[in-house]
């Protein structure tokens, strides 16, 4: 399946992405961290005659580029941003498809755009209930200055990792993946300010759940049943509050929800009219 990788512009900020798929419906699709546009490409080869994915770079991943440093990427400026990517697009009604960080601009979407929204699929996704170590590390100023102080000095994080583990304060599952994402200066710096710069992506649950309930919004959820990130009972704020939802538990962990996702997704897109 031929892959059409362009980069939009706004306001100096660079968004790239794939333009995948003969479908008649645009599907935006939104990765996890650490990974890039191309997490989706097995799913977007089994669904590509249902769909025309568009499938962005994050900031911060990829070839995207964030030009303000620290500032933070507000929920207006993505909605700008997305609108004209939109209309450059000629895309009127959209799905969307967010897979963990990626879940972020998923909601971010829905609120920007809510009626235009058709169909959600959101695979661990992120935004729904804030981490606690999220919170300490973006929000209080000198514990913002610490953890950026880590991108040099990754002692530190070793350090604070050495009496997680003793103490039991975080499950290792969770410690392995944190360590697997600062083994250089580079991921170092990608935490960081993805962390930093996405600080404004916060979301009301039951907000969320009244633009999907006005407008209709098919909701797809799946969890791994092994995942140790986002877990089935990080979706309870949202779920009840949606009573049309579609939820599924997946035998599998984090990293790979994605893929095991694809044939129930391609039994979901069969089924739709």
């Amino acid at each position: 399946m031929a892959v059409n990788y362009h980069h939009f512009q706004y306001q100096g900020a660079v968004l790239g992405y794939s333009q995948t798929g003969n479908g008649p419906e645009p599907m935006l699709v939104f990765h996890g961290f650490g990974q890039d546009h191309n997490a989706f490409n097995n799913l977007i080869e089994e669904l590509g005659d249902k769909f025309t994915f568009y499938s962005f770079d994050l900031f911060f991943h990829g070839k995207s580029q964030w030009p303000h440093n620290e500032t933070p990427l507000s929920k207006v400026y993505w909605k700008e941003l997305l609108g004209h990517f939109l209309h450059e697009k000629a895309i009127r009604n959209f799905s969307l498809l967010g897979f963990s960080l990626g879940g972020k601009f998923v909601l971010a979407s829905i609120e920007a755009f809510p009626s235009r929204v058709s169909s959600v699929y959101l695979l661990a996704p992120d935004g729904i209930k804030t981490n606690f170590w999220y919170s300490l590390a973006t929000y209080p100023v000198v514990l913002r200055r610490l953890f950026k102080s880590m991108i040099l000095k990754p002692g530190r994080f070793l350090y604070i990792v050495k009496w997680a583990k003793k103490f039991n304060l975080v499950d290792r599952g969770v410690i392995k993946f944190a360590e697997s994402q600062m083994g250089t200066e580079e991921q170092r710096k990608r935490v960081y300010y993805s962390w930093v710069v996405f600080r404004q992506f916060k979301f009301d649950s039951n907000s969320i759940a009244a633009l999907i309930n006005s407008n209709k919004i098919e909701l797809y959820i799946f969890i791994g049943r092994f995942d140790k990130i986002i877990t089935a009972n990080n979706m309870d704020l949202l779920l009840k509050c949606v009573p049309n939802h579609h939820f599924q538990i997946l035998d599998t962990g984090h990293h790979g929800l994605i893929d095991k996702s694809i044939e129930v997704l391609r039994n979901i897109s069969t089924k739709s009219p």
